[in-house]
C-alpha cells in the first residue's frame, strides 16, 4: 500500500506553502497565544483534510490562492474544535502529547480555541471567501448537533442503525465533506463538481467513523483503548447490529452491562465478545466498504490522473490506518 509521503507527491509543493501559510495565520502579538501555536504545530497530525482539499481542487479545477485559504480556513476551525472537544471530555493526551488543557488549564484552552476560530472567520472575511466561510461554517454546526445527539442517545442506548448514520454524517462525514467542497469550490469547479465532492467527501466520512468505531473491537495497540466506546456507552454499528439480531432477554442483559461498563471492566469483554458473536463486527465491515466503494464510484466519473489516483490511495490508506 502507498504511503502518505507517495500519496501527497502530486500536491507535495502545495502541501509544503500550506504549512508555512497555516503558521502564519496562526500567528499572535500575544506571546502566551504565540508559544501555544507553536506547540500545536508542532504536534499536528497526518494534514489528511488540507490534502482532501488540494486534490479535489486539482481534479475538478486548479489549485490556487483561496484553495490554500481555504485549507487553512478548515484547519484552523477543526484545530478549534479539537482544543474545546479535549477541555470537554477533561482528555489530557491526544495524538501522543498532552492536550492544550493538561499544560495550560481549561480557562486558557477556551480561549486559545475561541481564537483559533476568530483566526478562521477573519481570514475568510478578510478575502471575500464566503462561500468557504459557508460551507466550513455549515460543518462546523453539523459537529456540534452530531455530537449532541450522540450525547442525547447515549443515556437511553436507543440508537438505531439509521439515527447511527446521521449522527456519524454530522459528527465527523461533515467535515470531510466540506474540505471536498471546499477543494471544488475555490478551484473553480462547477455546481456539480462542488455537489458531486460533497458527496464523495461524506461517503469517505462514514467510512472513516465505521472504521474508527471497528478500532474499539480490537486487541492490537491502536489510537484509543479497546472497548473505550463502550465505556463510554456510545451506540456504534458492531453493537447496533448485534442489539437488532438478539433476544429481547439478551438486549436487557448486554445494555445493562453497557451501563455499569465504567465500573465493571470485565463487562467490556463479554460486550465484545457478544458483538463478535451476532456478526456486529461482519457487518460493520462490510458497510465501511460499502461506503468507500460508493466513493470511488464518484472518483471514476472524472478522468485518470495522478490527482484523482492519489485520492483513490488516500481512501485505501484511510480505511488500512491503524490509528
Amino acid at each position: 500500500m502507498s504511503t502518505l509521503k507517495d500519496i501527497q507527491a502530486p500536491v507535495k509543493q502545495e502541501m509544503n506553502e500550506f504549512e508555512l501559510k497555516f503558521r502564519q495565520s496562526m500567528k499572535s502579538k500575544v506571546m502566551l497565544l504565540d508559544k501555544i501555536m507553536d506547540y500545536i504545530i508542532k504536534r499536528k497530525g497526518k494534514q489528511m483534510r488540507p490534502l482532501f482539499v488540494f486534490l479535489t481542487a486539482a481534479i475538478t479545477g486548479k489549485i490556487n490562492e483561496a484553495t490554500h485559504r481555504g485549507a487553512a480556513l478548515i484547519e484552523l476551525l477543526h484545530t478549534a474544535s479539537l482544543v474545546h472537544d479535549d477541555v470537554v471530555d477533561n482528555a489530557h493526551y491526544r495524538r501522543g502529547f498532552f492536550s492544550i488543557n493538561a499544560l495550560w488549564k481549561n480557562k486558557i484552552a477556551v480561549l486559545v480555541g475561541d481564537f483559533l476560530l476568530s483566526k478562521g472567520l477573519l481570514l475568510s472575511l478578510k478575502n471575500d471567501d464566503f462561500e468557504l466561510l459557508r460551507i466550513v461554517s455549515n460543518a462546523v454546526q453539523q459537529m456540534s448537533e452530531g455530537e449532541l445527539l450522540q450525547m442525547e442517545k447515549a443515556r437511553k442506548l436507543d440508537i438505531t442503525e439509521e439515527l447511527y448514520y446521521e449522527v456519524i454524517r454530522q459528527k465527523t462525514a461533515s467535515l470531510i465533506t466540506s474540505c471536498c467542497q471546499v477543494g471544488a469550490s475555490s478551484g473553480g469547479g462547477t455546481d456539480e463538481d462542488i455537489s458531486k465532492m460533497g458527496t464523495f467527501g461524506t461517503k469517505v466520512g462514514m467510512a472513516f467513523q465505521i472504521k474508527d468505531d471497528l478500532f474499539d473491537y480490537e486487541n492490537a495497540a491502536i489510537g484509543k483503548p479497546t472497548g473505550i466506546d463502550i465505556r463510554e456507552r456510545k451506540m456504534t454499528l458492531p453493537v447496533i447490529y448485534a442489539l437488532k439480531h438478539s433476544t429481547s432477554s439478551e438486549v436487557s442483559t448486554i445494555k445493562k452491562m453497557i451501563t455499569d461498563s465504567e465500573k465493571k471492566a470485565a463487562n467490556v469483554k463479554k460486550v465484545i465478545e457478544f458483538v463478535k458473536e451476532k456478526g456486529g463486527i461482519d457487518y460493520a465491515t462490510k458497510r465501511m466498504n460499502d461506503f468507500l466503494s460508493e466513493a470511488l464510484a464518484i472518483l471514476k466519473t472524472y478522468p485518470d490522473s495522478v490527482y484523482r489516483n492519489s485520492l483513490e490511495q488516500l481512501l485505501a490508506f484511510t480505511i488500512a490506518r491503524k490509528t
